[in-house]
């Protein structure tokens, strides 16, 4: 059997749970602050949102919750419980000022967060005390690292407002984690757990930052997430080289990005790339086009199609871009073959995580029982929903 449902009662159970170490960790304190950010599942768009192409994620109900009360003395304090986190899991400094700002450091964790606090948008920021829970998978390409950033820059929105510019939001958070976390990631994670809406995936431009929702609300449709338990990092690893690769096949034809690239243009300039690098740009702009014909199948409720395109997307990542691993083909191959199964791939970064499926509701099970059995290692399932972004709980 898949693993429940994370949804409200899940997300709920989440904050109950933080509301009780908050006040074991800082009993003379009550919380008056909850709130919740999500990851994301992306069901096509890979490595395309750095390259200013389209991308189609949709928020989970698996959440990131932040607890806490602002604090008199002008000193943050911060706890994970995170059980993958470094040590130490309490971190306490003071608030940031012009002449006293925050730089990044160990622990690591506290990194993501640290830069939300030192970027936030509205000042003078007061001390607080918070813990930090989450049920996101890390390492599993679900963006538990967004849900993170987002979670607390909705914290800080409860105790020194902003001007509640969603965009400016999702930007910050990217932003911190650029600067203190040195990922360079798109901004695809951070502007799905601030905008996700219920029932929808969202058709993001990576260039304009537009926006237009798709209905995913078939009942007869199960999107499943099976995480391969393959951690994988990226800091430091091959996605910032793949970035760059981009960067250089696109310079090289003569565009700001790939987005502004079509095969036809890399095909007549193919002799003038290393063949890596060809490779590379092949996959991203091949992964554009796919996307927003998914995103037409999708609407069109041509669920085959969107399938076939998953599929498409699954084996240019593998080949091409070639950041899928063994465990993740083995998950799409155990998948697919299978009646009621539209399409599944890999999600995320890659080497290692999850793949996302689109089933029948009917077929579930017996897929789920299907990779089970010829999956070498030990999955985790989760039949899972597009949910809402991030919000303010009531505690």
């Amino acid at each position: 059997m898949a693993e429940p449902e994370a949804g409200v009662d899940a997300c709920q159970r989440l904050m109950e749970e933080t509301v009780r170490i908050f006040r074991e960790t800082y009993p003379a304190c009550e919380p008056t602050i909850a709130v919740a950010a999500p990851g994301r599942v992306n069901m096509i768009g890979e490595h395309t949102d750095y390259n200013q192409g389209f991308v189609l994620p949709m928020a989970l109900p698996l959440v990131t919750v932040v607890v806490g009360c602002k604090s008199t003395d002008g000193v943050i304090s911060l706890l994970t419980t995170a059980k993958e986190a470094d040590e130490p899991k309490r971190l306490e400094f003071p608030a940031p000022s012009e002449a006293n700002p925050l730089s990044p450091g160990l622990p690591r964790w506290a990194n993501y967060v640290k830069g939300v606090i030192q970027h936030y948008r509205a000042s003078p920021l007061p001390g607080f005390k918070a813990v930090m829970a989450s049920n996101v998978p890390l390492g599993g390409g679900l963006s538990s690292s967004a849900s993170l950033e987002v979670a607390m820059y909705t914290f800080l929105q409860q105790i020194c407002p902003d001007d509640g510019d969603l965009v400016e939001k999702a930007l910050t958070c990217q932003k911190a984690e650029h600067t203190f976390a040195s990922m360079p990631c798109g901004i695809m994670d951070q502007f799905i757990s601030v905008m996700g809406r219920k029932d929808h995936a969202l058709l993001i431009d990576c260039r304009s930052l537009e926006v237009t929702p798709v209905p995913l609300i078939d009942p007869n449709l199960v999107v499943l997430i099976t995480n391969s338990n393959v951690r994988h990092t990226l800091t430091g690893s091959e996605y910032p080289t793949r970035r760059q690769q981009c960067m250089e096949a696109a310079k090289a034809l003569g565009k700001e990005s790939l987005r502004d690239v079509c095969m036809a243009d890399l095909e007549a300039a193919k002799t003038c790339l290393e063949a890596e690098v060809y490779c590379r740009a092949r996959h991203v702009i091949s992964e554009i086009k796919r996307t927003t014909e998914a995103a037409d199948a999708l609407k069109a409720r041509n669920y085959w199609e969107f399938g076939k395109l998953m599929v498409q997307s699954h084996n240019s990542l593998r080949d091409d871009y070639e950041v899928s691993c063994r465990e993740l083909d083995e998950l799409v191959a155990a998948a697919m073959d299978g009646e009621g199964v539209y399409g599944s791939r890999m999600t995320g970064g890659g080497f290692g995580g999850c793949t996302v499926t689109l089933v029948d509701a009917a077929a579930v099970e017996k897929t789920i029982q299907r990779i089970k059995d010829r999956y070498s290692g030990t999955a985790t399932f989760y039949i899972t929903k597009p949910s809402n972004g991030a919000r303010v709980l009531k505690l």
